[in-house]
């Protein structure tokens, strides 16, 4: 398939910067003011991104008024477009599994976030089994619903999954292709239209993800995309009609979680949310001495992978007193060590190396805290002091000193560090109490084959997934299984299940078709 993209990475540069547009009307716009996204790794403009102004919101606001809050689609009205989104599914596999498409989206990620080929090259194959995955007819079946028999014949109750109409969509950097693509397909699966903003620093992913959607089939006015910063979104998803009700009528939000509360206040609640975790692992009782080497291993990755720059990060380690007895930490540190002197530097884009020096020192003045290994920026390198750029780092503070500090220790720093402590039977209440006390329950691990230890922490402790066994991880790929916090306006992606609950809404009909 030839996709007629206006850039393409091997040749955006600083002499040749791409030029991005917004999409609204079915049509690309350019805007009065545009700004310079900087290349993360030596702080050359290489990006033209629109800086849209709150005036040029209205192509947005009326392209959102003209879908009616049953959307585009239901279940009862233009059906043949669930089949034509499965073809739409199928044609945008195709590409991403081609070479050409392979390379193209893999290298645009590395532009934007290089967070390692490997990182890179899993979010399009990530996209890639999505897309197959809901192709043919199975967007129909996200649409799948039941009937009750009712009193007598022809009184029964049908229900219905019913689209929201027009909702908007804000998505982060750190999985610039892999989460923007489930959310936008998911909203679209089911009848909705949305308005996509994704996160400054790798908006051009997104841009090149509608623009490959437009050629396989998709109409070009059933969505909308905007460039802009955080201000003008919020004016866009609070706008109102005439009557002053809100026009989008639902958000879903990925990302840090005082601008995903700022929303709920904004929109009365009407904001569906993945949001960034403090992320625990636990390591059980039961020692087996042929695992230390991977334990180590997959914690290396869960901590430090992508610079931790990862929702599902591995923020807090519990170490059970028997493994304290291994070299499991010892392990660690030499992974870290590799990792930060044989593998390519990763741009820290939210936290810049002041931010991570300070951090470090509070929670290291914490009585008793040590630091293991890391705590130095990483030096030989050109990235702007608007990023970071430092050492994959943990400190280890005493389980009894982490309530009293709580705030301290829990602080997630969305960059390469993690706390480690330590536990043991008696004290396993009090970790318990611990990460039942933080505030947001994404992902968790258990690494423990004790059935009786796992079922245990499992029964007592809450959060959107839970990776147990020897092998359990923090870290997963979420278009096979479901991946999503807990809470009343938590927000899940990849599965079936995840999309209907996500981007639908019941709807139940109740016939009755007696004459007499």
């Amino acid at each position: 398939m030839n996709i007629n993209f206006p850039w393409h990475p091997d040749t955006i540069s600083a002499e040749n910067p791409a030029k991005l547009k917004n999409f609204a009307d079915g049509r690309w716009i350019e805007t009065e003011k545009y700004k310079f996204m900087a290349n993360p790794m030596n702080g050359d403009g290489i990006i033209l991104m629109p800086d849209t102004q709150e005036k040029e919101l209205e192509p947005f606001i009326a392209s959102l008024r003209r879908c009616p809050k049953y959307g585009l689609h239901n279940p009862l009205l233009n059906t043949e477009r669930y089949r034509m989104y499965g073809d739409i599914c199928r044609n945008a596999a195709q590409f991403l599994r081609s070479p050409e498409g392979r390379n193209f989206f893999a290298k645009l990620i590395s532009l934007v976030f290089p967070k390692g080929d490997d990182q890179c090259v899993g979010e399009v194959d990530c996209i890639a089994n999505f897309l197959e995955t809901f192709s043919g007819h199975n967007v129909r079946f996200l649409a799948f619903g039941q009937t009750t028999p009712g009193d007598n014949v022809g009184h029964e109750a049908h229900d219905y999954r019913w689209p929201y109409g027009p909702v908007s969509i804000i998505t982060p950097f750190n999985f610039p292709l892999e989460i923007m693509a489930m959310q936008l397909l998911g909203a679209l699966f089911m009848g909705n239209k949305p308005v996509l903003k994704q996160a400054s620093t790798t908006s051009i992913v997104a841009e090149a993800f509608v623009r490959l959607l437009l050629a396989c089939g998709m109409p070009a006015d059933d969505m909308a995309l905007i460039h802009c910063g955080g201000s003008v979104m919020e004016k866009l998803v609070t706008a109102t009609d005439e009557d002053g009700e809100l026009i989008i009528q639902m958000n879903q939000f990925t990302g840090g979680s005082d601008v995903a509360h700022r929303l709920l206040k904004l929109t009365a609640g009407r904001v569906k949310i993945e949001d960034a975790g403090f992320d625990w692992k636990i390591i059980g009782p039961d020692v087996d001495d042929n695992m230390v080497g991977f334990i180590a291993t997959q914690s290396d990755k869960d901590a430090y992978a992508a610079a931790g720059q990862k929702c599902s990060a591995q923020s807090i380690l519990f170490v059970h007193e028997n493994w304290m007895k291994t070299d499991l930490l010892a392990r660690m540190g030499q992974l870290a060590l590799k990792r930060d002197f044989t593998m390519p530097i990763i741009p820290i884009l939210t936290w810049n190396n002041e931010q991570i020096f300070k951090h470090i020192r509070n929670v290291c003045v914490v009585k008793g805290a040590k630091l293991l290994f890391g705590g130095h920026n990483r030096v030989g390198n050109k990235i702007p002091i608007c990023y970071g750029s430092f050492e994959s780092t943990a400190v280890f503070v005493p389980l009894e000193q982490i309530m009293p500090n709580f705030q301290t220790v829990t602080k997630e720093l969305f960059g390469p560090f993690q706390i480690v402590t330590s536990y043991n039977d008696q004290s396993l209440d009090l970790t318990l109490a611990i990460v039942n006390r933080l505030k947001n329950h994404l992902t968790a691990g258990i690494v423990s084959n004790d059935p009786d230890f796992y079922n245990h922490v499992l029964g007592r402790t809450t959060n959107g997934v839970t990776y147990v066994g020897m092998r359990a991880r923090t870290t997963g790929a979420p278009e096979w299984h479901h991946f999503g916090p807990t809470g009343a306006n938590a927000a899940a992606i990849g599965t079936r299940k995840a999309i209907i609950d996500v981007w639908s809404q019941q709807r139940g009909v109740v016939f009755d078709t007696r004459t007499v």
